[in-house]
């Protein structure tokens, strides 16, 4: 149930971090991946090509909906289709509410809601064409936030754009279920990645969030993987619109 060899993955924001974990994983269960980033996933590539699986590069600074229908077509010229869609290209900005500024509001809105939105129109319109004649489910994954659920202190786009993600993950899975698709969300903890170095790096802070989880460990990108091959296989295929959380046991607490 979890087989995803012969299945065709497109993962945004492969370059490094939860995205290249999702990759990998997907990889080791059979998939074949384009991995796209602002600049190449070389490392993510040869990683996936020593499971054996197919990996194509496609370059697409996704700040702007404007790359979005080139990624689908170079995925489908060099994979053949897209079965499995990962929404995990994301930045965040931080700045005290009174301060923030109309740049990082739009870039952060624009990169993590928008782009996910309209990433998620273009394969939708190609999953539902093919899911009509063969039957398989087309599947999205989404990289929610623990700030779909919290509101966080100093990031507010990034709240108000995992928020979103949430609502749009439910919306598109009310829509798209019986269309074929399963939409679907992760939401990680605080994972090492280059998105939290500063968190990590503060040394106050970093014990107050150790304190909190009760895994008592910071997680890692691989840690994502097993979700995300899970949500984009045959075992997910009665899951819609739900947010999953990875978290080890933040919320929990």
């Amino acid at each position: 149930m979890f087989n995803l060899i012969g299945r065709k993955a497109i993962v945004t924001g492969a370059n490094t971090g939860i995205g290249q974990g999702i990759a990998v994983a997907l990889a080791k269960a059979g998939a074949d991946i384009a991995l796209v980033g602002r600049s190449a996933a070389a490392e993510t590539q040869a990683m996936v090509q020593a499971e054996g699986r197919k990996a194509i590069l496609v370059e697409a600074d996704l700040s702007s909906i404007e790359p979005v229908g080139d990624v689908v077509s170079q995925t489908i010229e060099g994979l053949g289709r897209v079965d499995i869609l990962v929404n995990n290209a994301g930045i965040i900005r931080r700045e005290d509410a009174l301060e923030f500024s109309e740049a990082d509001w739009d870039a952060v809105v624009d990169t993590n809601m928008k782009a996910l939105f309209f990433m998620s129109q273009a394969v939708g319109r190609h999953m539902v064409d093919w899911a009509s004649q063969d039957g398989a489910r087309g599947k999205i994954v989404n990289i929610a936030s623990m700030l779909t659920f919290q509101g966080g202190i100093r990031v507010p786009s990034y709240t108000a754009s995992k928020s979103g993600v949430g609502g749009l993950t439910k919306l598109l899975a009310n829509e798209w279920a019986s269309k074929g698709i399963n939409v679907n969300a992760i939401a990680p903890g605080y994972i090492a990645t280059n998105n939290t170095a500063a968190l990590q790096a503060d040394e106050t802070r970093n014990r107050q969030i150790l304190e909190r989880i009760p895994e008592g460990r910071w997680g890692d990108p691989t840690d994502i993987g097993g979700a995300a091959v899970f949500l984009s296989s045959k075992a997910a295929d009665y899951i819609q619109g739900h947010i999953l959380a990875v978290d080890g046991g933040w919320l929990a607490r």
